[in-house]
């Protein structure tokens, strides 16, 4: 984990995503997928997690894609996450 400075927000639709889906481009070649929530983020949620890596995955191969969270996370999901070479930036904003 580590914290993040700042980012560039890009549009969803351009990567085939829905418009809630919140996605910024930290630097060139590193995209981040933004969950601002106060409540944890569980197992559950990282498969939707995953869902959207994939998609952005097809558009950009290779680009290196981390989650950016402002809340508490399962060390259950930081291990899967990881496992699926998704960094976690912690945005204290």
């Amino acid at each position: 984990m580590f914290i993040m400075e700042k980012y560039r927000v890009l549009n969803p639709i351009d990567y085939g995503l829905g418009k809630r889906v919140n996605i910024v481009q930290i630097s060139d070649g590193h995209l981040g997928i933004m969950k601002k929530r106060r409540s944890r983020i569980i197992m559950k949620d990282s498969q939707k997690i995953m869902d959207i890596v994939n998609t952005l995955r097809k558009k950009e191969p290779q680009s290196s894609i981390s989650l950016i969270i402002s809340g508490p996370i399962c060390s259950k999901t930081i291990k899967f996450l990881k496992s699926n070479l998704i960094d976690i930036v912690i945005d204290n904003q």
